[in-house]
């Protein structure tokens, strides 16, 4: 009896230290710059929006009520991914996989049109871009794959395998979300890439992926349009252009330290400036100062998950963690390139600080995952 008193104190004290260790491992650091990103990033939207909703909505909050909503959702399911054991989802990843590319298949068909384009879908008062569940499930499906198999992915044809499981998801994407698309395969490719030694492959891999992204840019007319806008974009101010040439105004009539905020002008003619084309409203208000520090936040978010990969316990962890960093460093990159007229408008959002419900509720999950694996993160213990 006194054994058994003594095994079930020890079981006890063992419980209580690792829910001491996890309390500890929590990434507190990560958590802090979501919020400020976030709370920043409905600052900002209320600043660029408010004419905008009181034009179109009567309601100069309209924007910025929704994407606190979402933001709430967000946090919800941000609390339930970090509560849940991350590797829990392992023997959900192929059914989720499977019926994110069967939404956004139903989108084909029955799909809501907003702004000229059919990405949504509606089921009674909601309405969600299933293609932003779709990246969720690529990072859970190829971390679940490198997991089960890491070796396989260090010759050509596991690598080829991996990222043939992840077509079927970029071509029904594409079929009317290119730049979504992309961001899936670009995510899929960094987890790729990172899990295997081997250069030439991904040589091979990324002029492939150039030749299929320019098929599906020709195989549109619209696409191609968007090229000739992004070259000569003084000669489409009826469309793509002209949003790209106020979007470069903003941006150049800000300065230093911008016009303050609140004292954008350009907001008032940047057509859905609170859209993709919020970093440019940031560099007029807050100028280049604060367009470097948006961007010291984004290095800082990333350099946090590439801590937690670091020290994640398994490699499942590791990779959603990348898959993360993946997809927000990709995100961050083409909507600021996108502003700056680098490369051609693709309608991708500033994550977390762009007007987007879904994006803003499946990211805020997605890092719910992120904190989960820094809950059960191992330090290697000095001697």
């Amino acid at each position: 009896m006194a054994r058994d008193k003594e095994l079930a104190v020890s079981r006890k004290e063992a419980r209580q230290q690792r829910k001491i260790k996890r309390l500890l491992n929590f990434d507190y650091t990560l958590l802090l710059i979501i919020f400020f990103i976030l709370a920043f990033g409905l600052v900002m939207l209320y600043s660029t929006s408010a004419y905008a909703a009181a034009l179109k909505q009567g309601d100069s909050i309209f924007y910025l009520r929704t994407q606190l909503k979402a933001a709430v959702l967000g946090f919800c399911g941000m609390f339930i991914t970090t509560k849940v054991d991350y590797r829990r989802w392992s023997t959900l990843v192929i059914p989720a996989y499977l019926f994110s590319i069967f939404l956004c298949i139903a989108v084909l068909f029955v799909g809501v049109t907003i702004n000229e384009s059919s990405r949504w879908l509606r089921i009674g008062p909601i309405s969600f871009q299933p293609s932003e569940l779709t990246k969720v499930a690529v990072i859970l499906l190829v971390a679940y794959i490198i997991d089960r198999a890491p070796k396989a992915q260090r010759n050509l044809k596991g690598t080829a395998f991996t990222m043939l499981l992840v077509l079927p998801a970029f071509a029904v994407v594409a079929t009317n979300n290119l730049s979504t698309a992309i961001i899936i395969l670009g995510i899929a490719f960094i987890m790729v890439f990172i899990a295997s030694p081997k250069f030439v492959q991904f040589i091979a891999a990324g002029a492939a992926l150039f030749v299929l992204v320019v098929f599906y840019i020709t195989t549109a007319s619209y696409r191609a349009g968007r090229i000739e806008a992004w070259l000569h974009p003084e000669n489409h101010m009826d469309g793509k252009g002209y949003q790209t040439l106020q979007g470069l105004y903003a941006i150049g009539s800000g300065g230093l330290f911008g016009k303050g905020l609140g004292g954008s002008m350009q907001k008032y003619i940047v057509p859905e400036a609170q859209n993709d084309m919020i970093f440019s409203i940031i560099c007029e208000e807050l100028g280049v100062f604060g367009a470097v520090c948006v961007i010291l936040l984004y290095i800082l978010l990333l350099y946090r998950l590439l801590y937690i990969a670091n020290h994640a316990k398994d490699m499942f962890g590791s990779y959603i963690c990348i898959g993360i960093m993946g997809h927000i460093a990709l995100q961050v990159i083409l909507n600021i390139s996108v502003v700056t007229n680098t490369i051609p408008n693709t309608g991708v959002t500033l994550p977390l600080i762009s007007y987007g419900g879904t994006s803003v509720t499946i990211l805020l999950t997605e890092m719910g995952l992120a904190l989960s694996v820094s809950k059960n993160m191992e330090f290697q213990e000095e001697s």
